[in-house]
């Protein structure tokens, strides 16, 4: 691979949905704005926003701040829309990505099961989990699922599969480093995934995830996971 692909290009790529969303209303706000609040006025789940803050920060778009007060205590982390300004300067997430998953790769024993895991536990902190004896039925998970997904830079379209649902995953936003790293990336993948389900308790399961069945389109097989029973009350549609 060229070296000048593994840089990031200079000038930002359109924001998904979710994260622009985020940017609005802090734009909007004019005055530093706190993690719930954003969440409250974008509908997204606090760990959402803050990761969606987090990329924006990164992106040079957002600023970090703690919150003057006058009364004691820890102030609370609040967040601005950064001023326009000139050359913010060539960020490298790609070659950052790369390296660390061709280390992951390298070193540890399972590169694999590690990838899994590690997404497993960022799906579980990127999602919702539904009120107390509140039961989340497979449609309302797949679209979950899907909106995370998009949320995250995948073009996500859920459709019926051979085994249930499969998620048409288009123009995956870490191509690069998958092309190079496929079984550390898609894994990854698949692991955030299985763990949003079993975060939302959901009666589907990730059974596996084909990497590049077209140059742009990666291809997540769902099927139905038997009810354990201890769910009450009825589903969500």
């Amino acid at each position: 691979m060229a070296k000048r692909a593994w840089v990031d290009p200079g000038p930002a790529p359109p924001l998904g949905e979710s994260r622009a969303r985020v940017l609005e209303v802090l734009r909007a706000a004019g005055d530093p704005v706190g993690v719930q609040e954003i969440a409250e006025r974008t509908g997204l789940h606090p760990n959402t926003a803050r990761f969606h803050l987090d990329g924006l920060i990164g992106a040079g778009l957002v600023t970090r701040e703690a919150e003057e007060r006058s009364q004691p205590g820890r102030p609370r982390t609040v967040y601005r829309a950064a001023q326009p300004g000139p050359g913010i300067g060539l960020r490298s997430y790609r070659l950052l990505a790369g390296i660390l998953a061709g280390l992951i790769a390298a070193m540890m024993p399972d590169p694999v099961r590690a990838a899994t895991d590690a997404g497993q536990a960022w799906g579980r902190y990127l999602t919702d989990r539904p009120a107390p004896f509140q039961r989340i039925g497979g449609a309302e998970a797949d679209r979950r699922l899907t909106r995370l997904l998009a949320g995250l830079g995948f073009v996500a379209e859920s459709e019926p599969g051979p085994a249930g649902i499969q998620i048409r995953l288009l123009h995956c936003p870490f191509r690069e480093v998958a092309q190079e790293h496929q079984a550390v990336v898609c894994s990854l993948h698949l692991g955030l995934m299985r763990g949003a389900l079993a975060e939302m308790a959901a009666p589907l399961t990730v059974d596996r995830l084909d990497p590049f069945v077209e140059p742009s389109l990666c291809l997540a097989h769902l099927s139905a996971q038997p009810d354990d029973g201890k769910g009450q009350g009825a589903p969500c549609a």
